[in-house]
């Protein structure tokens, strides 16, 4: 896909019965692919709904280092936007918002070292601020 794509100023493809819409950012490719019986506009609004919640998320910075630093991100965004290939929201304010309450809710047990370093620091900084 991405031989027949990077190189054109397009956002939608036909390819090998497939509808593939895209968009590219500094030096990032993303992709929504659906059957070539879907709409292009429903597939246009999934990706732009991925790319700008992305952009709300890194500040603006969506580029490839930025993105692989936030992966747990990217994949709770798309878990809210698509399930099982059913468009569950469009409004990347409400992803980003999803998105944050999830990452709130992490069972420590499940947490990464440096969620669980970030998560006592704020609770040292605000003992120490009362």
């Amino acid at each position: 896909i991405f031989n027949k794509t990077h190189r054109t100023d397009s956002e939608i493809a036909l390819l090998e019965g497939l509808t593939v819409v895209y968009k590219s950012s500094i030096d990032l490719y993303f992709y929504v692919i659906g059957s070539s019986y879907e709409n292009e506009l429903m597939l246009m609004a999934v990706l732009n709904c991925l790319f700008d919640s992305l952009s709300q998320m890194l500040r603006k910075n969506v580029e490839k280092r930025a993105l692989l630093e936030n992966m747990e991100g990217l994949f709770l965004a798309v878990d809210e936007i698509v399930d099982g290939g059913v468009i569950l929201e469009s409004d990347p304010q409400q992803v980003v918002h999803r998105v944050a309450l999830r990452g709130e809710d992490v069972p420590l047990t499940e947490q990464t070292v440096s969620q669980v370093l970030q998560s006592a620091k704020e609770q040292i900084k605000w003992s120490l601020l009362r």
